[in-house]
């Protein structure tokens, strides 16, 4: 049996703890100060995919919820351990993602920006391009590129 990456096994925590309709329990990274200050000033949607913000548990301006089971975001996240230089991206509106696990995506984490950015989309919420869609915005405005170059 292989032991699941980081982001694939915090990715399955927050789907397995956010199938009820109170606070969603999505664990806040440990962002350094720089992350945390873009992190802070993201403007989230009140509904993605029609779904409602739900609260999180434990409370942080890093993490965010929508719907049930829930779609959840982190702030601040560190870069993907499991990203390499030639990794498959997917561009959308110009956030760069990349997804893990590669067979059947369930996190996402907007690349390329001073801050990373996480998204796990329950597959309830395919095609989860139009999560991306919705979140990408608030993230374009919000958290600036990397020089040229820099995932």
């Amino acid at each position: 049996m292989r032991a699941l990456p980081l982001p694939g096994l915090l990715g399955l925590l927050v789907v397995l703890t956010a199938c009820g309709d109170g606070a969603v329990r999505v664990p806040p990274p440990a962002a350094d100060t720089a992350s945390a200050k873009l992190c802070a000033g993201l403007r989230l949607p009140e509904r993605v995919k029609g779904r409602p913000r739900r609260d999180t548990s434990p409370e942080s301006p890093l993490t965010a919820a929508w719907g049930s089971p829930a779609i959840a975001l982190r702030c601040g996240v560190p870069r993907p351990a499991a990203m390499r230089p030639d990794a498959q991206l997917i561009t959308i509106n110009g956030v760069h993602w990349f997804p893990y696990p590669q067979d059947r995506p369930v996190t996402y984490t907007a690349v390329g920006r001073q801050a990373y950015v996480e998204v796990t989309v329950p597959a309830k919420y395919e095609p989860a391009g139009d999560v991306l869609i919705e979140l990408g915005d608030a993230i374009k405005t919000t958290i600036p590129e990397k020089p040229e170059g820099q995932m």
